[in-house]
């Protein structure tokens, strides 16, 4: 085997590692947390294979940094070259995502939205879903206080309240990233079609054969893809149709791939979206539904 396999091989053994020990980790941790009896000798061959993964993983990005700057590159670029050929795409994309999140929430505070340039139209779709982000951030209230009353254990109270305290701010967080990551109807006549930090289709100017609004309920997930139709879903419908004359690239939020030549989405004003694209010549037969 070549040099670079085995160091490939290695690479693989070591993010496997990683992605089992971790959350193993984290388990125990909170058993730790909540008072339960652990071994001694247990935590410590925890500790030791923790170390190990790491250790392992952070040889396998120092040999690709050197390779990347062996092939004359800066600094910068070859320490993210070392990272995405060490850390799955799926895991630089949740970590990528969560600080966006966090982010969103500083912009939905200023009320800065992202990614409107001048003479850009924002069409907005966080209304929609809304009623029901509240509704599970009530819940998720009531929950921690209710599980302080019954359980007779602080320990367990604190574990309790921090898992649910991250567990609203994510989804807080998540509607603000909707909420400063609207669609966007260019000056040029492109349309940009996103759901939060999850999902940014770019569709250039010229491409839109037609657009219109089209109430639709689709079942199942947030984003769907088959047979060239891409399905965008908020609040259980999709309110806008787009037909293109060439196929755009949509990419899942796990780093996923494929292609797309109508594309649907949901807007909260949706006839005032499909003006926007005829006002900007981004179609070239647009009806108002």
């Amino acid at each position: 085997m070549s040099p670079a396999g085995r160091a490939a091989r290695r690479g693989r053994w070591g993010r496997w590692a990683l992605l089992t020990v971790v959350p193993a980790e984290l388990a125990l941790v909170v058993c730790l947390a909540a008072g339960v009896a652990v071994p001694v000798p247990l935590v410590v061959f925890a500790e030791v294979l923790v170390g190990c993964a790491l250790g392992a993983e952070a040889v396998t990005v120092a040999r690709l940094w050197r390779r990347a700057r062996g092939r004359g590159l800066g600094r910068r670029e070859a320490a993210r070259a070392a990272v995405r050929g060490a850390v799955p795409a799926p895991v630089r994309r949740l970590v990528a995502h969560e600080l966006l999140v966090m982010a969103s929430l500083a912009r939905w505070v200023v009320r800065r939205p992202h990614g409107v340039g001048a003479g850009d139209t924002v069409a907005g779709y966080a209304a929609g879903q809304a009623p029901l982000v509240y509704g599970l951030l009530f819940v998720t209230v009531v929950e921690t206080v209710g599980m302080a009353v019954l359980l007779p254990w602080p320990v367990v109270h604190l574990v309790v309240l921090v898992l649910d305290g991250w567990g609203a701010v994510m989804l807080l967080g998540l509607h603000a990233a909707c909420a400063v990551r609207p669609h966007v109807v260019g000056a040029d006549g492109s349309l940009r079609v996103r759901y939060g930090a999850l999902v940014d289709v770019r569709v250039p100017a010229g491409l839109i054969v037609s657009a219109r609004v089209e109430h639709r309920f689709p079942s199942g997930r947030l984003l769907r893809v088959a047979d060239g139709v891409m399905e965008l879903v908020v609040g259980g419908r999709t309110t806008v149709t787009v037909e293109l004359d060439t196929p755009v690239e949509v990419v899942r939020p796990l780093g996923g791939r494929e292609r797309a030549r109508v594309v649907r989405f949901c807007a909260d004003d949706p006839r005032a979206t499909v003006a926007a694209l005829r006002e900007a010549g981004g179609v070239r037969t647009a009806s108002a539904g």
